[in-house]
């Protein structure tokens, strides 16, 4: 009563003080859907005429905000995985390959011959996510989160696993890069972070009653469920009540049509039935986890991010997917290879069908969500992300660098090489030979009109600065190859 009497001033600045408080006290909760090998135009709201079916997915960018311009920080699966963890570039920690990939020394010391006949020896990598990163879980846990994960880790050994990384608890987070103990994606799964179902309980379904069961458990405290699909990974299998409802549905399609991507050829059509099958029951299950969330009103105090980790496999072991307009897919630095679906639903902030054309990438997930819930944030961890509240609450854009960094040979056909994003232009840079390839992505989005001897000057200023990043991170380099004939020569 006393501030009352004194002014206008001082009331203003209670009710300032009490909404700070408020603020504080709320911790909004967090739900993750990372799909593997998902392409871009795998999915209905980025693809009108998408051969697979994402009803949920879809409603979810409905109701939240798309992302056009979103990039995973390299072509393939651990190392995106290790950035979104980690907040840093792939090359910063030297995780730039799958794990399990070939070492530089296994391959000479095995005569790996696929590798030798190659003009480089790919870089060495290291093959877990090392303890002394500050995860995202590690993080959130440290401000008081009950931490859930559930499906693909592939960022380790056991002692590296997620329950080693801030996770309470995982629920399927091994070392293997895809479900190949048991039955595959039917029970038994053969994993040894992942109880068996009833025989034949399918595997996205399991994880999203995993998560659920979590959900439950925790909904009086804040909470983050991290659910990594291991769909859409091979082995190709679909259940058989989708699988007959698309292979009808090819009949109305046409029959495969391919192109090329030296050396491998290109799918240039979706119309794969067991792939399409793989899609939809991912799709089913992030709807069963976000039906549960809109059940339980927790919707409400839930933000839900969903993103892949590398394009879609269109070049190589079974082409399953066509990611076109894009150029190529999963291993290579073309756009087929990093460009990806993101959607964010943040309640009260994020206008429902909201469009971001903003470029971001894989690491700026790790000081956004700290933003989000409030916490401070840690640039001694994510030294490589930006946050995108900004973006998510139509308040402010902001405009950054991409860079990529793959010095490895793709199981897909993609060769060693970096990439550099800023503004609407690309460059790659292709460490065989040295050559470049510039883009302008605005008005060339299947990377077809090279610029480089057109545009000379912003080809050599977009080199320079690839190359002085590749300096400051100290990126590990590819290096020549010595025929084994030359070994030892005197």
């Amino acid at each position: 009563m006393k501030y009352l009497k004194t002014g206008r001033k001082y009331v203003f600045l209670m009710i300032t003080v009490l909404l700070m408080s408020c603020a504080r006290d709320y911790q909004p909760n967090f739900v993750f859907f990372l799909v593997d090998d998902l392409g871009y135009m795998d999915v209905g709201f980025n693809n009108p005429d998408c051969f697979y079916e994402t009803p949920n997915l879809d409603q979810l960018s409905a109701e939240g905000m798309m992302f056009t311009n979103a990039y995973a920080a390299c072509p393939v699966c651990s190392p995106t995985r290790a950035s979104i963890m980690s907040g840093k570039y792939p090359a910063r920690i030297n995780t730039t390959d799958y794990f399990g990939a070939p070492q530089p020394d296994d391959i000479v010391k095995n005569n790996r011959k696929y590798w030798l006949s190659k003009p480089l020896l790919p870089a060495a990598y290291e093959n877990r996510l090392a303890h002394e990163e500050v995860t995202l879980a590690e993080a959130l846990k440290e401000a008081d989160y009950a931490t859930f994960f559930a499906g693909k880790w592939h960022l380790g050994p056991e002692g590296w696993f997620p329950e080693d990384q801030g996770f309470d608890v995982n629920r399927g987070g091994i070392e293997r890069g895809g479900p190949y103990g048991g039955d595959k994606y039917f029970s038994p799964y053969g994993n040894e972070r992942l109880e068996d179902g009833p025989k034949g309980e399918h595997l996205p379904d399991r994880l999203a009653s995993e998560t659920v069961k979590f959900i439950d458990e925790h909904a009086d405290e804040p909470f983050f469920a991290y659910l990594c699909f291991y769909s859409v990974h091979n082995p190709m299998m679909a259940r058989a009540d989708l699988l007959e409802k698309y292979q009808e549905k090819a009949k109305t399609v046409g029959p495969d049509e391919w192109g090329q991507e030296p050396p491998r050829k290109v799918r240039l059509i979706q119309n794969n039935p067991i792939y399409a099958g793989m899609v939809e029951a991912m799709d089913q299950a992030v709807g069963k986890v976000l039906d549960h969330l809109k059940e339980t009103g927790l919707d409400e105090k839930t933000v839900v991010f969903m993103m892949s980790d590398n394009g879609g496999l269109s070049t190589s072991e079974g082409h399953p997917t066509s990611n076109l307009p894009l150029r190529a897919g999963k291993g290579w630095l073309y756009e087929g290879g990093i460009r990806e679906p993101l959607l964010i639903k943040w309640p009260g902030n994020t206008k429902a069908g909201e469009i971001c054309d903003v470029p971001v990438i894989s690491t700026d997930f790790y000081p956004t969500i700290l933003e989000m819930a409030g916490l401070e944030l840690r640039p001694e961890q994510h030294m490589d992300g930006m946050s995108m509240v900004n973006l998510a609450t139509g308040s402010e854009s902001f405009g950054q660098t991409l860079f990529f960094h793959y010095p490895h040979y793709g199981n897909q056909g993609g060769t060693p090489g970096a990439a550099i994003r800023k503004g609407d232009f690309k460059l790659i840079e292709f460490f065989e030979d040295g050559h470049t390839e510039l883009y302008n992505l605005a008005e060339d989005i299947g990377e077809k009109n090279d610029l480089s001897s057109d545009m000379p000057d912003l080809r050599n200023e977009l080199l320079k600065e690839l190359h002085q990043w590749q300096k400051d991170v100290d990126a590990r380099m590819p290096t020549r190859n010595t025929p084994l004939e030359e070994e030892g020569d005197e």
